[in-house]
């Protein structure tokens, strides 16, 4: 079946040469010319084969419309979102599907102070697309490109200056790294040798050809846990494509679960960096929450999507928060975006302060079993199905800010519209795997249920 298009807040996306297409690239960047209204606007992608096409449209799209594109070639989302702040640009464009398989494509659209449009100033940005009015500038207003010399310096700059790089160094831990054949592949042995580490790689070519899966899940990890053995590494990261996603092998070559590279996170931001609010996903899991209560600090759930985290850290004050569910470490203090090159560098300092092991750090943070699951969107009503979802379990503690959330005794559960995919998002939480999967089954029967009685 065909893939529609798919707009929102996480930016445009769909498949290559279906939906998503370079004319389509060079329409939205024009459009996004229209609405920052002129000026320097940087564009920057991964590693995908498509991605060379689209940033060439997006560049001539923003030309046309009389912006001055600034090539930044492949980079990190973050380097990206630290290069527009850098540069004092109007704005960026992010052309990258992030964890999706390789025929997806995407634009990400960044605003002047580096981070993603807010679901408000998306609608904006779409509203001019669809109307279809855009400047078109004369031949000689056209503004040839520039292409900064050091995109990704910047950002890693930032990174090295928040952290303690002198107790990184003399550890000189020994790193595998696992990147996705992505972005990384140009910039995290740069990144981790700069900190003083040994370094190790696999999936280490920028060609875009995904060999194991695009997220860095634990069953995708098989060929870095067998590097970190091997090799004999403290550590082993993994990032996604475009670098905005972390997940950690511990020591003995097991991968720890995405969420708990947010808790060793906020474990030592609030340690070492000092005490504050901390912003999670309603997907993340309590674990996280573990780490910060056990602070003294206060946790505060939002939406899923890191523009809803970004929104919320900033208004409360948080000085580290994320997504856990998808191994998405913030810090504002760095750069409020995602970050893998942030969170490797802190997990680093982590281990150099506590002198302890990975594996030793992951036996002191509580253990939870999450199950993760899907249900297919196509012929029923979301929103029908949601409304049965909390009518049910409306006598619990819930948030209804993005789907169903509802904790029950130790465990959680949280039902969602998927802002990438035609799918539920179902994640349930408990601490056991045998309590955590008859939740999710539940959950699933539930849903089935409510859809056959539309």
């Amino acid at each position: 079946m065909k893939e529609f298009l798919k707009i929102g807040v996480s930016g445009v996306r769909g498949i290559v040469g279906e939906s998503f297409t370079p004319q389509l690239a060079a329409s939205f960047a024009r459009a996004f010319a229209a609405y920052v209204g002129g000026g320097a606007v940087v564009v920057g992608r991964d590693t995908r084969p498509s991605g060379f096409a689209m940033q060439c449209a997006a560049v001539s799209g923003l030309q046309s419309a009389g912006c001055t594109p600034v090539a930044a070639g492949v980079i990190p989302t973050p380097s990206l979102c630290v290069l527009v702040r850098h540069l004092r640009a109007r704005g960026g464009i992010g052309i990258t599907a992030s964890h999706n398989p390789a025929r997806w494509n995407a634009m990400k659209f960044i605003n002047s102070d580096g981070m993603f449009l807010s679901a408000q100033r998306a609608a904006e940005l779409y509203d001019v697309y669809h109307q279809g009015d855009f400047p078109l500038a004369a031949e000689e207003a056209i503004q040839a490109a520039d292409e900064p010399a050091d995109p990704v310096g910047p950002h890693i700059d930032r990174v090295i200056d928040y952290v303690d790089v002198g107790s990184i160094r003399k550890r000189a831990f020994s790193v595998a790294v696992d990147c996705c054949n992505g972005v990384g592949a140009l910039s995290a042995r740069r990144f981790l040798e700069r900190l003083g580490c040994r370094v190790v790689s696999c999936f280490d070519k920028p060609t875009g050809e995904f060999e194991r899966g695009a997220e860095p899940l634990p069953e995708n990890l098989g060929v870095l846990r067998e590097l970190v053995r091997r090799e004999g590494c403290d550590v082993g990261f993994a990032q996604d494509p475009d670098g905005d996603r972390l997940a950690i092998v511990d020591n003995t070559g097991e991968a720890i679960g995405e969420d708990i590279t947010l808790a060793m996170a906020v474990w030592e931001v609030l340690d070492r960096h000092g005490k504050g609010p901390v912003a999670i996903n309603l997907s993340s899991s309590r674990c996280v929450q573990d780490v910060a209560e056990r602070r003294g600090c206060r946790v505060i759930r939002t939406k899923i999507g890191e523009t809803h985290v970004v929104e919320s850290m900033l208004a409360s004050g948080a000085v580290v928060g994320g997504e856990g569910s998808n191994g998405g470490v913030i810090i504002p203090a760095i750069h409020p975006c995602r970050d893998s090159y942030a969170a490797m560098a802190i997990v680093l300092e982590l281990m150099a302060a506590e002198r302890k092991t990975v594996a030793q750090l992951r036996a002191q943070i509580p253990r939870y079993h999450v199950v993760k699951a899907s249900y297919p969107l196509q012929g029923i009503g979301v929103a029908s199905v949601l409304r049965s979802l909390r009518r049910k379990y409306e006598h619990m503690k819930t948030s209804f800010v993005d789907g169903v959330y509802v904790e029950i005794d130790d465990s959680w559960f949280h039902v969602r519209a998927s802002n990438t995919e035609a799918v539920l998002r179902i994640t349930a939480e408990a601490p056991t795997a045998d309590a955590a999967a008859r939740l999710s089954a539940t959950l699933r029967a539930e849903i089935e249920d409510a859809a056959r009685a539309l």
